[in-house]
């Protein structure tokens, strides 16, 4: 759950920029802010809790070394398979680059691609966990809840119109340039240069970073229009705008890449103070409205303070927003404790400066005077309700945990059921495709042995015919006279035989059967006609 009031700590090497957020219902509400200029880190932290009563307020960040890689998924995955690939994208990338994945803390945003409709955009945010675990340790004692990308923060300043592509350019110290089309953040690109170059070009004139902070803030851009320069101011100018034109050289390339879909930019940070910076902008950016950032909420809450007051702690306001659950979500890099889990309600201040009427109310079932000591029975039923409540915490924290993995099991359990009926599906069609071709091909084969048999049996006819002419000629006695041999039907063959002796006859139909010249061979009675025998010998082709 969102917390009501957080408090935003930008914290640079220098100083630190701080704003307390408060959200009652829609109204959202900086109730103190300001900056501190630091040489210990630690104890300008607990200076500026303890100046805007933080010490059990929720507080947020920023990152220091993050790193953004973008990845291009279709939008069609799962949201295990999504996890499964980004992670893959991730691996491969630190394979290229020669670097550990595990040392990296991550996360990632998702966005609709601009170029590709069928795809998605991953922006991915990495952080060394060494670096993140040494942030964390400066907040050491107090509730830090938050750890947050500010280029991702920084939007949630705006008011952001619907289809709106823009630029917010946050110059602290270094840039970053946070990419925004059609109302969504898309791409971030990191500028090294930022004011760390010049701050530190005056402070070697100056010999205090505080003073070269309030001559950054009081210098003023003269645009081609304006007017000449005092020696003075073009002194710190030489200092500063160096570094500005090389900013603004690449927020023009940043621009051209995105041909003419940007149409404002927004400036924000330590830089923005410099007057006329947005109007040095505009020179170089004609394509675009340029304008200083101004948190949407301000103007009804501004009363006798200057905007530009608050626009100096942009950066901290915005991961205070992030902190009471305004702006992208999902870029909390702070992992939650068990402690971080259990309700304010839940939790008991023991306070000795209380006095006699001010009570601690636990569950609205029993009071007590914290300002006094407990008494034995006291003592004993708090122990109790507190064994409770942990007994009930942790039981509902098990189930919860318990069912998000049933939950998640399932999920995966039914992914790789359709999973399988898939496969199964596909393998079905594939066993129907090959049995349609192995019945294709058992057609082919029968019509192909068909062939070769009606082929084998032209050439076994056509030999046949030779063949059995040239059995006979052998066999034929000298004075038996073949009249006709016909094949009247497929192997039948008639022969009609002539001679003056039967006995001649009867050897040829004796030798034929013998040499299985004809088989099934029959035979007709001899007929005399003019002392000449006639007979018809019929049979089968072997």
């Amino acid at each position: 759950m969102a917390n009501s009031t957080c408090l935003g700590l930008y914290i640079e090497e220098h100083l630190i920029k701080y704003a307390k957020v408060s959200k009652d219902h829609d109204k959202i509400k900086v109730e103190a802010f300001g900056i501190k200029f630091y040489d210990k880190i630690g104890e300008a932290i607990e200076q500026v809790i303890q100046e805007t009563y933080s010490q059990k307020t929720p507080i947020s960040i920023n990152l220091s070394e993050e790193m953004y890689n973008y990845f291009d998924m279709f939008a069609l995955l799962t949201k295990n398979d999504l996890q499964k690939a980004i992670k893959m994208e991730f691996e491969s990338y630190c394979s290229e680059k020669g670097y550990n994945p595990n040392v990296f803390e991550t996360r990632y945003a998702i966005v609709g691609n601009q170029d590709e409709k069928e795809k998605i955009r991953v922006i991915h945010v990495a952080d060394n966990k060494i670096e993140l675990n040494k942030q964390i340790q400066q907040i050491e004692g107090y509730k830090l809840a938050n750890i947050s990308p500010i280029s991702m923060a920084i939007p949630s300043l705006i008011d952001i119109e619907k289809q709106e592509n823009s630029l917010i350019v946050n110059i602290e110290d270094s840039t970053t340039v946070t990419t925004i089309l059609e109302d969504k953040i898309y791409n971030v690109d990191k500028i090294e240069e930022g004011c760390r170059d010049f701050l530190a070009k005056i402070n070697l004139k100056e010999n205090s970073y505080l003073k070269s902070y309030d001559i950054c803030k009081n210098t003023t851009i003269y645009t081609s229009e304006g007017k000449e320069l005092q020696e003075e101011q073009s002194g710190y100018l030489e200092d500063i705008m160096p570094t500005l034109y090389t900013i603004v050289g690449k927020v023009r390339n940043i621009v051209r890449d995105n041909g003419d879909r940007i149409k404002k930019v927004y400036i924000t940070g330590t830089a923005a103070l410099i007057n006329n910076i947005d109007l040095y902008f505009q020179e170089y950016l004609e394509g675009a409205n340029c304008e200083i950032l101004k948190p949407y909420f301000v103007q009804t809450m501004v009363g006798d303070i200057s905007i530009k007051d608050y626009i100096e702690v942009n950066s901290a306001i915005a991961l205070g927003m992030m902190g009471i659950g305004e702006g992208i979500a999902g870029m909390n890099f702070k992992t939650q404790s068990f402690g971080d889990k259990i309700p304010d309600w839940l939790k008991i201040e023991v306070n000795p400066d209380r006095t006699e009427k001010e009570k601690k109310y636990l569950g609205g079932m029993f009071t007590w005077d914290l300002g006094q000591p407990f008494d034995r029975t006291e003592t004993g039923l708090l122990r109790i309700v507190i064994g409770l409540v942990l007994l009930a915490v942790i039981y509902i924290s098990f189930s919860s945990l318990l069912a998000n993995q049933m939950n998640r099991k399932t999920e995966e359990a039914q992914e790789s059921i359709n999973a399988t009926q898939n496969q199964i599906t596909l393998a079905n069609n594939d066993n129907e495709k090959i049995n349609s071709k192995i019945n294709q091909y058992n057609t082919m084969l029968r019509n192909l042995e068909e062939a070769n048999n009606r082929i084998s049996d032209r050439n076994k006819r056509r030999n046949a015919i030779p063949n059995l002419l040239n059995q006979i000629m052998s066999i034929v006695p000298e004075n038996v006279q073949l009249t006709s041999i016909e094949n009247t039907t497929d192997t039948h063959i008639v022969i009609n035989a002539q001679s003056n002796k039967y006995e001649q006859l009867g050897y040829l139909v004796a030798k034929m059967k013998t040499e299985v010249i004809l088989s099934n061979i029959i035979s007709t009675a001899g007929q005399k006609d003019n002392n000449v025998v006639s007979i018809k010998i019929e049979g089968e082709l072997p």
